[in-house]
């Protein structure tokens, strides 16, 4: 059985898939980091808030002000956390970004290669064929 798990572990799927949820996690890191500290950060400053992940809408009736959503929650009122929901969003929409430009668009493109490949070839023969056909005709 030991060698049989073995034999799982080592093929080529299951490394390959281990060494890919690895960099994605480290990638992922990478992306929130740039979210939440770079890209952020000045867009808060244009809705008129300092921090966008605070950003909430109190779904609570009070008349008290709470600045940050841990505040609201401690107070006991349910918050719509729409900045939290906005940073998780973008950070979607750069992850797809980055795959589909980084590692789609590149395999797409060898893809592609792959396919004209062995129609030129294809079509070259047929040109040969042709030739050799019309000189065997004029013989």
């Amino acid at each position: 059985m030991l060698g049989e798990f073995k034999q799982f572990i080592m093929r080529g799927n299951v490394v390959d898939l281990a060494v890919g949820v690895i960099i994605g996690a480290s990638f992922g890191k990478i992306v929130s980091s740039l979210v939440d500290d770079i890209i952020m950060p000045p867009l808060g400053l244009l809705v008129g808030t300092v921090d966008f992940s605070n950003f909430f809408i109190p779904l609570s009736f009070t008349d008290k002000h709470f600045n940050t959503i841990a505040e609201a929650k401690a107070a006991g009122i349910v918050t719509w956390n729409v900045g939290m929901f906005g940073n998780v969003l973008f950070q979607f929409l750069l992850v797809a970004f980055a795959i589909f430009f980084f590692i789609v668009k590149p395999i797409n493109k060898l893809k592609k290669k792959d396919k004209d490949a062995p129609a030129a070839a294809a079509a070259r023969s047929e040109v040969l064929l042709e030739e050799i056909r019309d000189l065997l005709k004029k013989k």
